[in-house]
């Protein structure tokens, strides 16, 4: 059985206490174990992958993958501080290319997600989405949602689209961007560590950034 249905049963019983408090990191730092805690359950979220760039004329491109989650329950009897990593969302690519993966988060060695994949840009034959990213050493590893596809030499007339290309990926927390459309800009991950959307031929063209990743910890005496 796994070590979160050994924490539920345990706590039905009575042998141990009730959910005390959480702490969120949405940055990098150090978890400090408050008194009393002896067992903490754990998720973790990678940062989520840009969007790719429009490519050229007449292209859209796909969004970004989202990052993957690792939720684990933790004896901390004996611990008593974790380094804890926040993975960025990817970013920085140019409208002509594809989007950067996000970072990895990590709760010291304990649980790691990895970023999600960049969205390919849109003037390529494979316009697709980038991979949602993996995650390890939990009782639970979430893969991140994949990035929809963007399409090469899609438009006609300057204002062609459809609504469904270049979503970023959803992350355990929640949604991507949209993609970009005629003179709108595609839109960052809207949840932690999900997808940023593909940008658009007539928007600003370039694919949005990831949303950065996660650790939230719950704490039980």
């Amino acid at each position: 059985m796994s070590k979160a249905a050994d924490l539920a049963r345990a706590i039905g019983s009575g042998t141990v206490g009730g959910f005390q408090s959480t702490q969120v990191f949405t940055s990098s730092g150090t978890y400090t174990k408050p008194s009393g805690i002896n067992t903490i359950r754990v998720f973790v979220t990678g940062g989520g992958g840009q969007g790719g760039g429009f490519g050229a004329s007449n292209d859209f491109g796909a969004g970004g993958g989202a990052g993957g989650t690792a939720i684990k329950t933790i004896d901390v009897s004996s611990i008593s501080t974790v380094t804890v990593t926040i993975g960025a969302g990817g970013s920085g690519a140019n409208n002509q290319s594809d989007g950067n993966a996000g970072s990895a988060s990590s709760f010291g060695s304990h649980a790691t997600g990895n970023g999600g994949g960049g969205g390919r840009h849109g003037n390529r034959g494979d316009t697709y989405g980038g991979s949602g990213g993996t995650a390890t050493g939990g009782d639970i590893n979430i893969t991140g949602g994949d990035g929809n596809n963007g399409q090469d030499n899609a438009v006609t007339n300057g204002t062609d689209y459809r609504p469904t290309w270049g979503i970023g990926g959803t992350s355990y927390w929640g949604g991507g961007g949209r993609g970009g459309v005629y003179n709108v800009a595609s839109v960052t991950g809207r949840a932690y560590g999900s997808g940023g959307g593909g940008g658009a031929t007539a928007g600003d063209g370039l694919g949005a950034s990831g949303n950065s990743g996660i650790v939230v910890v719950e704490e039980f005496t």
